[in-house]
């Protein structure tokens, strides 16, 4: 693993986008699995500068993003397809045609589960996938539990999950509570990994990813399995791992 950590939360993002960028810089095909949430929010604003300025292109990228909640259309602007058209896919040259985000409303999830699946080995897997990391050290939506789980499958998210989240919602009771989430498989299939935090909050889970044992009760921690991760945190984020003497690139 490599792991930096940067002074806040908008050095990590700049980071990340960087690391992004240069994956499409340097293979401008590259299939890019994507992820949600507020983490990666300031390192898609970096990327969508920099389209804009010219430097950047998504006109031959490919993607897949991590999960999707269950029972939200895709136009409804707590689903994750709204999410990334909002804050990315608008913004930049991607061909909608090579976007994909697992369907919340399908009548068959088993089915449309395995359909995503077929699909991201058709690709050749991800290149580079990115993740953020749950308090909880859920990746995804693999919340905790017995085992990894290695296909993509739908998930009955954890009550820790559903509280993290209820800020985006009117009402906690509002939040789904179930999800359609990629599973450890196609995650690990990624040929690069880039994991990105920021918070105090999420500091235990950054400690138990990078030197914790491998456990599906912290699901995170199977990264530490995978040939090519990057961490990206901040500084609140990497607390501990600052006080555990871990590492880190300058």
């Amino acid at each position: 693993m490599r792991i930096y950590i940067e002074k806040d939360y908008d050095a990590m993002s700049r980071r990340a986008a960087q690391v992004i960028a240069a994956e499409i810089t340097h293979n401008p095909s590259c299939v890019l699995g994507l992820a949600t949430g507020s983490t990666p929010e300031g390192a898609y604003k970096y990327l969508v500068d920099w389209h804009k300025k010219g430097c950047l292109s998504f006109k031959d990228v490919r993607s897949v993003n991590l999960d999707e909640y269950k029972g939200l259309e895709p136009t409804h602007d707590q689903s994750y397809r709204y999410f990334m058209q909002f804050h990315l896919f608008d913004h930049v040259d991607i061909d909608p045609r090579n976007t994909r985000v697992p369907d919340g409303l399908t009548k068959d999830p088993a089915a449309h589960c395995a359909e995503y699946d077929a699909y991201i080995r058709s690709l050749g897997y991800v290149d580079l996938q990115l993740l953020g990391v749950g308090r909880n050290g859920h990746i995804g939506f693999n919340e905790p539990g017995d085992c990894f789980v290695k296909e993509t499958h739908v998930v009955d998210l954890a009550e820790s999950t559903i509280d993290a989240n209820a800020r985006f919602f009117a009402t906690r009771d509002d939040v789904p509570k179930q999800a359609i989430s990629m599973g450890m498989g196609a995650i690990m299939g990624a040929k690069k990994v880039l994991l990105a935090a920021s918070g105090a909050e999420k500091a235990d889970a950054i400690l138990g990813c990078v030197c914790g044992p491998i456990t599906p009760r912290c699901p995170a921690s199977i990264l530490q399995l995978h040939p090519n991760v990057v961490i990206v945190v901040d500084e609140a984020a990497g607390s501990k791992l600052k006080a555990a003497g871990v590492p880190v690139c300058g």
